[in-house]
């Protein structure tokens, strides 16, 4: 009897040390892991400061010897308190997070420690442990590794068979895009062109064609003759480094010359983000007349004043340092183009209550930690948005990016003029007015990038229809282009009003009556 006993003893003590020392690796993975987390996070946040630094000192050394000695120490006292204001923003949404994610944490952790004293489940410890270790490696160690092998189903692939190269200048390309359903292109229907935004890039826009979720193939699938422009590889490209706004106009009308010429109609052109506001001043230039005959524009500043949360970021920032040569840099043939990097960190910083690298750390913990599986399975559109943030920034001519810079410093006038230029002549909506083109504006309800007055601001000048779409800047691209789904591009909504998809489907029934 006392030999059993003791042996029973002997295999709980034991049982006791190996539990122990289960609890005690996972601990130190789960800290190891922790704090690799947070670095990894901080070090993406600031890489795009040392390329800013580049810029910023190349540019100062210019102007500190055109501003007196004392106007500079008061520019970078300014500067200084700019950057704290920022950075207080950081911490202090960074701080609410790491509360309330570790005040629930801890009280699951005390409940889980206190049923494992109490006998109530001994196990119930060392499992919260060991699933907190395992979710965070899936979010440090996984979850990057999902985000870059979703690279081959994201964006457009043009040499995948699924495209038609139709021409080509110094600059751009353009591709049609065919159906990926059973649909066929429908011959003599109405033709669109896409134009995608410089900073965003084209492959938003193409976003993952197999899960159906394409805003391309949104128009492509229901038999629309389709084509995207998209721009050559800047990096190897000179004339693409050096593209100036006439440049772009030339080459949109180019490109609605060849498919006017293949399709027989004119032209619906269809501008997402900042490309909305190119094919603006291309229209405006009067270079697109007889080629183009509706206008989709969709979450496009059209008058970036009226972006409050960046116009507010910008104003607080002191006037020496608005100044887009921050972000440029010269490359070895003397071009000048705009860090890609640095403009889409620049974003991130007007945000910095949503972006800092501490916050999107515990915004990542708390999503995953909703799971109650050992192991999160990572959808591939979270790991596609993630691709695109991350990986998907390319470097931007710098007077295209001027022409954007102009347009959220200076207000178009109360006549419609806009503070941009082409070919010497003022653009101004009036065209659009004389020319009584179908014009519809599609903007996000919850769009902190493109503020929905931004996108309206064509209203006073000019009639135009109006779709609003739930969610922010993306969504239309990402979430509503899927066929299925509630505010799918091709539908009707409750409203009354129409996604871009129905509206050229039904420009096409209108032109074939």
């Amino acid at each position: 009897m006392t030999s059993n006993s003791g042996k029973d003893a002997t295999d709980t003590s034991a049982t006791a040390d190996i539990k122990f020392f289960q609890i005690t690796a996972d601990l130190f993975r789960l800290y190891q892991t922790y704090w690799t987390g947070v670095l990894k996070h901080t070090n993406e946040f600031m890489l795009p400061y040392w390329i800013a630094l580049n810029s910023f000192l190349t540019t100062e050394k210019e102007k500190i010897v055109r501003h007196y000695p004392i106007d500079t120490i008061k520019d970078y006292f300014e500067l200084l308190q700019f950057n704290l204001q920022v950075a207080g923003k950081g911490f202090v949404s960074s701080f609410g997070m790491i509360n309330d994610y570790h005040a629930e944490q801890s009280a699951r952790a005390f409940d889980a420690l206190l049923k494992t004293i109490g006998g109530q489940d001994g196990d119930e410890f060392a499992n919260l442990v060991a699933r907190e270790a395992d979710l965070l490696e899936d979010i440090v160690y996984r979850y990057p590794q999902a985000i870059r092998d979703i690279q081959p189903e994201f964006g457009f692939h043009f040499e995948d068979g699924g495209y038609l190269k139709i021409a080509e200048t110094e600059r751009f390309m353009l591709y049609q895009v065919l159906p990926r359903n059973s649909s066929k292109v429908r011959q003599g229907v109405k033709p669109i062109l896409i134009i995608p935004p410089y900073v965003l890039g084209a492959n938003i826009l193409g976003f993952l064609p197999a899960e159906k979720k394409s805003y391309a193939h949104a128009y492509a699938d229901q038999g629309i003759p389709t084509y995207i422009r998209a721009i050559k590889p800047i990096d190897t490209t000179p004339a693409a480094q050096i593209i100036t706004g006439e440049d772009d106009a030339l080459d949109i009308r180019y490109f609605c010359e060849q498919i006017l010429q293949k399709d027989g109609r004119q032209v619906t052109l269809n501008g997402f983000c900042q490309g909305g506001l190119v094919a603006l001043t291309a229209l405006l230039s009067g270079e697109l007349d007889d080629l183009v005959d509706a206008f989709i524009a969709c979450v496009a500043p059209m008058d970036g004043t009226r972006s409050h949360a960046l116009i507010d970021y910008l104003q607080h920032l002191p006037p020496r340092f608005r100044d887009l040569g921050y972000a440029v840099k010269i490359l070895p043939n003397g071009n000048r183009i705009v860090d890609g990097k640095v403009m889409s960190w620049v974003y991130k910083l007007k945000s910095m209550e949503k972006e800092a690298p501490i916050y999107t750390f515990y915004r990542d913990l708390m999503l995953f930690s909703k799971n109650t599986k050992r192991s999160v399975a990572i959808s591939k559109t979270a790991a596609a948005i993630n691709y695109w943030l991350i990986y998907d920034r390319t470097d931007l001519p710098e007077a295209i990016t001027k022409m954007s810079f102009d347009s959220y410093t200076i207000p178009v006038t109360s006549d419609g003029t806009l503070p941009i230029k082409l070919f010497g002549r003022p653009l101004s909506f009036e065209r659009l007015r004389a020319r009584k083109l179908p014009f519809l504006i599609c903007y996000g309800k919850d769009d902190d990038l493109v503020d929905k007055e931004s996108a309206l601001a064509p209203l006073d000048f000019v009639e135009a229809e109006v779709t609003g779409f739930p969610k922010g800047h993306g969504a239309i691209a990402t979430s509503w282009s899927h066929p299925d789904s509630q505010y799918a591009l091709h539908k009707r909504y409750p409203d009354g009003s129409r996604g871009p998809v129905r509206f050229q489907l039904d420009l096409a029934e209108v032109e074939s009556v």
